[in-house]
């Protein structure tokens, strides 16, 4: 028996959950009218924990993009609002609990092998997939599906550089394995937390294909991560995937909570600040979210709504 299943979302056969009002149109009444082959923005759900259990990480990232839709959906839909040219295909869902980290691991696998078909299946030409909620195990499928319609470089906001060893997947090694298989021109992650990051992952952010910087040179000065992230994207002449890691903001409920990094507010500014140099975007990926009560719920739920509403208005 297969661990997930995709849920594939048939606005006939099954109604999105948002509250209605007189007079408001609500982003899940506009989906449900949205046609997948006229959006430019395609929107993916995964509910799983397996590759941050398989990494030793904080559960609860299953919960994230149930969270998400909460607010999301019941957020306003107006005349030119930036979710006009987004459709929602479905959502990822895991159907039964690991009973150990080889098990959890091999889940990983069979999860990569899903995400690759349904991008491959789905998304056509200049369709730009937005995914929320799992762990950050889901990057390598991406970055994988990505790398095959060109040059990828990918930009990962994380306290995590994500290059633990390839004997096992896990959360913890996607940018290790997308660089064993060269799928990435150039990795740039930022916001590194020094006290989280082992001797080996240090000996490897040396590498001549990766560009990095510790959240202590921020703190210290005078760096700004918006200027070493549009920095970054202006060097890459070709597509760059954007990894967004919520255990870097701050008292965000994650798979590795941290009360130390990002405010929201920051990462919000980030986005909308990439949309002033207009980058050739392949994916986004808001991840790592890990909600375990219902004020959790709301804090994660919110927090993702702004920045998928804020990357939205890229275009």
């Amino acid at each position: 028996m297969s661990a997930f299943e995709f849920q594939l979302f048939d606005p006939k056969l099954r109604k999105l959950a948002f509250q209605t009002r007189s007079a408001e149109t609500r982003v899940g009444e506009h989906l449900t009218q949205q046609t997948l082959e006229s959006a430019k923005y395609v929107l993916i759900g995964i509910s799983e924990n397996a590759g941050p259990q398989a990494n030793l990480g904080r559960q609860g990232s299953e919960n994230a993009f149930k969270a998400f839709t909460k607010i999301f959906f019941n957020s306003q839909y107006y005349e030119g609002a930036s979710t006009k040219q987004l459709a929602y295909l479905g959502m990822i869902q895991q159907l039964k609990q690991p009973t150990d980290q080889p098990e959890a691991a091999a889940f990983v696998e069979e999860l990569d092998a899903l995400i690759l078909a349904i991008l491959n299946e789905y998304i056509r030409a200049g369709q730009i997939p937005i995914v929320v909620g799992g762990g950050h195990n889901n990057a390598l499928p991406l970055m994988r599906w990505a790398a095959q319609k060109g040059k990828l470089s990918v930009v990962n906001i994380d306290a995590h550089a994500d290059l633990r060893p390839t004997d096992k997947r896990h959360s913890g090694n996607s940018f290790s394995f997308a660089l064993q298989e060269s799928l990435l021109e150039q990795y740039g992650v930022f916001g590194l937390h020094e006290a989280f990051n082992n001797a080996l992952i240090r000996a490897k952010l040396q590498e001549p294909r990766i560009t990095h910087r510790f959240y202590e040179d921020y703190l210290e000065g005078p760096h700004q991560l918006y200027d070493d992230v549009l920095r970054f994207v202006q060097q890459q002449h070709h597509a760059v995937g954007l990894e967004i890691d919520m255990d870097a903001i701050a008292l965000m409920p994650s798979s590795a909570f941290s009360p130390s990094g990002w405010q929201l507010d920051q990462m919000r500014t980030l986005l909308l600040k990439l949309g002033h140099i207009r980058p050739t975007i392949a994916y986004l990926h808001l991840t790592e979210a890990a909600p375990t009560d219902e004020k959790e719920d709301l804090l994660v739920g919110k927090a993702l709504t702004y920045l998928v509403r804020d990357f939205l208005r890229l275009s």
